[in-house]
């Protein structure tokens, strides 16, 4: 009995023991629970629950209508016409994800009609894979599927088949308006529609809204061009939405405050005034909770349009010079290749462009050849093509010849002969082909002396004498001599007119000595219209080289809309000032003078009797077809080119006119013709000389040829 009690109790001390260890466990473990519940509450509870009321700012940014462009008397050439628009505003992407936006392309190709041709293979493969997304990926290699990023899903566009993407016309519809909402980033808006909506579209569109997360009717622009295609390729483009900023430029108008699908001056005037016509866009802040839910929305800046620019040129001249160009260019459809004619006007005293003008036929890839049925505007080829040019550079040559001092106003002739150098063909003058005939500067430029041209290219080079058949002695550095003075005048070189992507004309590489003489007389560089225009305007205003100015004013926009106060006032520039003597500057314009009103002038054919006296110099180039017809490359051409001014003694406007490819023994009259309309229709737009036009205009009788 005794026995039977000690082991019972020795069984009952172990199971006290192993209890008393659980509960204090448990008690250890809610004693830590409830610490920890307090610590939380009394000294954190505040910060949790800011924490669950978190709201967090974001701005947003709208478009606004860009600036207007107006002509020189405040006419209208690139405006904007607003627009009803369907918008869409991506919400965040922690809420909004591709198949998002394909529900609601679903919902919204039911309302409104939209154009598919524009849609691309990508553009159904993208759609493809955002709603076959498991079926891509089951086509795809085990290799393929631990792929990642940009990788990954080339090989998901590589699995998309041709059977895959045939969709049907309400299908496209969907993939039209998915691609153009999935453009847009995150809290940002795109236009979805803007051209031809309905009120119909409105209307069902608006009875939708709460089923169309996003979706919003509003207003857009479109530019719009009152004058139709006058200098269009000038003044330039605008991108899309949808293509946005150019590649090119991104980084750096991003840095500026642009986002991705803003649209922008992609060329010419648009894109060298894009600070000025873009405007202020529209600001919206926008506040969300921590779920990422939009409690708020606000304008705080309502933007403001851009500022307008005004520019140099009178849209009724321009227009008279463009229909003078192209009524030439059609009476020119037998001249040879000829395809194309530049006309480039300029103010002299400040740069100013008064008109320019660029017009060709169409070129017709198929059969190789011309559309003398079409004609299209190229008024920026007078900026970025470039020609042989002629005896029209031959004023500039003499100014060198003083510049150099190897002639003086009291020690100017030069014997014009026929010269033949080793190893070079026989060089001479039009007007004498055989004999020796001293003159001086100004006979040089009435008559137009290829071998003045030469001889002064020969002086500056350090050579004076002349031998048959002898050698050119001339140094090495010589045509680099003449380049730099052409330069001077603006030939060869940017103009630095007030648009981007200037061509700086053409200047081949020679090791031949004789290129210097060539280049003497206009027969070896090749130079832009634009440049011959500022170059003759040097010439007219007696040595100041003016940059080409086409915008002359920056301004804003009235309460009314329309054009506003003077913000800015663009200043003329000026490039350089050749250091020449007036008295031999005035013996160039009197030889331009006589090129004009003298019957041995080259000129007189168009302005002997004209009643305003014109500084005139002609050329005509011996040059090869360099245009689009492939089976006529490099075959001989003469290229006319005419540069004058008028009034000889105080200069008001300065021309240029080229006519390349013409018929090889084209004597080149073509450009003196198209010169003297030009200077007509300027000159009957002045009150001050208009009868004076008119009683010439009814005695003039055109030559035959």
């Amino acid at each position: 009995m005794a026995k039977y009690k000690i082991k019972s109790k020795k069984n009952r001390s172990h199971i006290p023991q192993r209890l008393n260890l659980l509960f204090f466990i448990t008690f250890l473990a809610f004693t830590a629970l409830f610490v920890r519940l307090g610590y939380l509450q009394l000294y954190q509870g505040e910060t949790l629950t800011n924490m669950v009321q978190r709201t967090e700012s974001t701005q947003s940014t709208g478009s606004v209508p860009r600036g207007v462009i107006y002509d020189s008397q405040g006419r209208i050439l690139v405006g904007n016409q607003p627009e009803l628009a369907i918008l869409y505003t991506r919400d965040r992407a922690s809420r909004v994800d591709a198949l998002d936006i394909v529900n609601v392309a679903k919902e919204l190709a039911s309302l409104i009609d939209i154009p598919v041709s524009d849609l691309t293979e990508r553009d159904k493969k993208d759609y493809f894979i955002v709603v076959n997304t498991s079926e891509v990926n089951n086509r795809l290699t085990d290799e393929q599927k631990l792929l990642s990023g940009s990788a990954a899903y080339e090989a998901q566009l590589a699995a998309v088949t041709s059977d895959d993407l045939e969709f049907s016309q309400g299908e496209l519809k969907i993939i039209a308006l998915f691609k153009k909402m999935n453009s847009a980033y995150e809290l940002s808006t795109v236009t979805v529609k803007n051209k031809n909506v309905t009120e119909a579209e409105v209307a069902r569109v608006s009875e939708q809204l709460g089923s169309l997360p996003g979706i919003e009717i509003g207003t857009d622009w479109q530019r719009v061009y009152p004058q139709g295609d006058m200098l269009k390729s000038i003044l330039g483009q605008v991108s899309t939405e949808q293509r946005g900023l150019p590649s090119e430029r991104a980084d750096e108008l991003l840095t500026r405050g642009y986002a991705m699908n803003d649209r922008v001056g992609i060329s010419y005037l648009e894109q060298q005034y894009e600070d000025a016509l873009r405007g202020s866009k529209s600001i919206y802040n926008i506040v969300t909770d921590s779920a990422d839910d939009i409690l708020e929305n606000e304008m705080v800046f309502e933007g403001a349009k851009g500022d307008n620019l005004v520019l140099s040129i009178d849209s009724a001249f321009q227009a008279e010079v463009d229909e003078i160009t192209e009524n030439a260019l059609k009476n020119m459809t037998n001249q040879g290749l000829n395809d194309r004619i530049y006309v480039v006007a300029m103010d002299p005293n400040t740069g100013d462009i008064l008109a320019i003008s660029g017009k060709r036929f169409e070129y017709d890839e198929a059969t190789d050849s011309y559309n003398y049925d079409v004609i299209v505007d190229d008024a920026l080829g007078a900026i970025n093509t470039s020609y042989g040019m002629g005896s029209s550079v031959k004023p500039a040559m003499v100014a060198m010849g003083y510049l150099e001092g190897v002639i003086s106003t009291s020690d100017n002739i030069i014997v014009d002969e026929p010269l033949k150098f080793q190893a070079s063909q026989e060089k001479s003058s039009v007007f004498n082909r055989d004999g020796q005939l001293p003159i001086d500067d100004i006979e040089a430029l009435q008559k137009s002396s290829n071998i003045y041209m030469i001889k002064l290219a020969m002086r500056i080079g350090g050579q004076t004498d002349y031998q048959e058949d002898g050698r050119l002695n001339i140094d090495f550095e010589t045509i680099n001599i003449l380049r730099n003075y052409f330069a001077e005048f603006g030939l060869g070189t940017q103009t630095g007119i007030d648009l981007p992507n200037e061509s700086s004309g053409y200047t081949p590489t020679s090791d031949q000595l004789v290129s210097a003489l060539d280049l003497a007389y206009g027969q070896f560089d090749l130079y832009t219209p634009l440049q011959m225009a500022q170059y003759v305007a040097t010439i007219a205003n007696g040595g100041t080289r003016y940059a080409p100015r086409i915008v002359k004013e920056i301004r804003g926009t009235d309460v009314n809309g329309e054009l506003g106060a003077v913000k800015t006032t663009v200043p003329s520039k000026v490039m350089n000032v050749i250091n020449i003597d007036p008295n031999a500057m005035d013996r160039i314009h009197e030889g331009m003078r006589q090129v004009s009103h003298t019957v041995d002038g080259t000129a007189r054919y168009y302005f002997l009797d004209y009643p305003i006296e014109v500084g005139s110099k002609t050329g005509t180039t011996e040059a090869f077809y360099s245009g689009p017809v492939q089976h006529a490359s490099n075959e001989p051409v003469t290229n006319a080119t005419y540069v004058g001014y008028a009034p000889s003694d105080n200069p008001e406007i300065a021309i240029t006119v080229i006519v390349p490819y013409l018929l090889e023994e084209s004597w080149g009259r073509e450009s003196t013709k198209v010169a003297h309309e030009v200077m007509n229709a300027y000159f009957l737009q002045k009150e001050s000389t208009r009868e004076t036009i008119e009683q010439y205009m009814q005695t003039f009788v055109a030559p035959a040829n």
